[in-house]
């Protein structure tokens, strides 16, 4: 899989259940979320103005955008509060399975990010994200064309304590 593919296979509404364990908290929580990904043009404003910002070149990529709402059971002071955000993604390969990944806002952190990833033979896509405190480690596998699964690992930013774990599934919205 190509990570032109893999972002072909992406676009779509998703509904997300996600279980998460902060070791550094000892809570689990779990969230559940409406995500959706939009493929949009490599010469839409945002884009330019990221890759502007990072001073990389757009050849090669297959920009997205995702937004989400997310319901969690760990909201001590408003259990009812819904968490939103929206990030801008763009890939630019480097060969057919390995490449960087600059998002406009991060996973582990609210930071712009540059993560490498890597696309393995049986179609799962790594990525790995060094932030100032934390690393992010992910993997994104689809089991069928509408359900796909997602891990993730946030580290210190020394790489020896986990902070948290999490598991999603994430099923796609059909049109009825």
């Amino acid at each position: 899989m190509t990570i032109e593919q893999f972002v072909a296979q992406s676009i779509g509404d998703w509904k997300s259940m996600r279980s998460g364990h902060s070791l550094a908290f000892q809570i689990f929580e779990d969230v559940v979320s409406e995500i959706s990904i939009i493929s949009i043009k490599k010469d839409d404003p945002r884009v330019l103005k990221l890759l502007n910002k990072t001073g990389i070149s757009s050849e090669g990529i297959c920009p997205f955008f995702m937004q989400w709402e997310a319901d969690s059971d760990w909201e001590p002071d408003n259990p009812g509060e819904v968490s939103k955000g929206e990030c801008l993604l763009i890939p630019i390969p480097v060969d057919n399975s390995t490449g960087r990944l600059i998002r406009s806002i991060g996973y582990a952190e609210s930071e712009e990010a540059i993560s490498t990833y890597h696309i393995l033979d049986d179609g799962t896509f790594t990525l790995k994200t060094q932030y100032g405190q934390s690393i992010a480690e992910e993997r994104i596998w689809f089991v069928s064309d509408n359900v796909r699964c997602r891990s993730s690992i946030i580290r210190t930013s020394e790489g020896a304590g986990i902070l948290q774990a999490s598991f999603a599934s994430e099923v796609r919205r059909l049109a009825v």
